[in-house]
């Protein structure tokens, strides 16, 4: 198993061959109280920029829309947003085919969650997906799973924990493991940095990769809620985006 300098030191010498793939909060923005205020520092705008000048693939994975991403990414960085429900690529927006058809229960959902769900949760429509924070109230954190329990229940909608949140999707098999997979096709060396569970199918593809003599790096950002079953399967961990930026100006 090569060490992560090693593997870094590969994608140097390796660009043509080499897909860098990132999640957006906590990884290469602040995890902070309001999603919508969530940005790229500078430091991580100017690196991401350099890497897309010069490396075969650099992607968000987010649970984020992808026009949300857009608005804050270099127009080279490909995204693939709702956990792979949509996608950006050179100007082009492709989502599932699949999901469409729950648009309307997702907008419903959304609706009785923001009239009728628990006070001081913040629900986060998404349009093929939801998500419901606690992030701001912690002593929510039960009431807000019974409620997406209920909900999942009652519309078909697939449950999914994320960091301070439970987040709603449409029962489709798509996640951040496929949306690396498909990304990452074509690349020798893979490095995919994340910092929630939602992250952890990310890491299985990096696991089935190795696995198939391909180069990985997985790299988690340990900061506040991180969680364990992340950090001890990453390669190397950073503190914060900041540290990240550091890691990554080596490329």
């Amino acid at each position: 198993m090569s060490s992560p300098t090693e593997v870094l030191a590969a994608a140097r010498r390796q660009p043509d061959r080499t897909a860098l793939l990132f999640d957006f909060d906590g990884s290469l923005a602040a995890f902070v109280d309001d999603p919508a205020t969530a940005t790229l520092t500078p430091e991580a705008a100017e690196l991401l920029r350099r890497l897309v000048s010069r490396y075969r693939t650099v992607g968000v994975v987010s649970g984020r829309p992808v026009d949300f991403l857009a608005r804050h990414l270099d127009p080279g960085v490909v995204l693939s947003g709702l956990y792979g429900l949509e996608q950006l690529q050179d100007g082009r927006r492709q989502d599932d085919p699949a999901a469409d058809a729950w648009r309307a229960v997702v907008d419903r959902v959304t609706a009785v969650s923001e009239s009728d769900g628990p006070a001081g949760m913040r629900v986060e429509g998404k349009g093929l997906s939801l998500t419901l924070h606690y992030r701001t109230r912690p002593e929510l954190a039960g009431e807000v799973q019974a409620w997406a329990e209920a909900q999942a229940a009652a519309s078909g909608l697939e449950l999914r924990p994320a960091k301070m949140s439970v987040e709603l999707h449409p029962p489709i098999a798509v996640d951040k493991g496929s949306a690396v997979a498909a990304l990452a096709a074509g690349a020798d060396i893979v490095v995919y940095v994340g910092d929630d569970v939602g992250d952890l199918p990310a890491f299985d593809a990096l696991d089935a990769m190795a696995a198939s003599g391909r180069t990985v790096l997985r790299v988690a950002v340990a900061g506040a809620g991180a969680p364990p079953a992340l950090v001890e399967r990453a390669d190397v961990a950073v503190a914060d985006p900041q540290a990240l930026v550091e890691l990554f100006s080596r490329l």
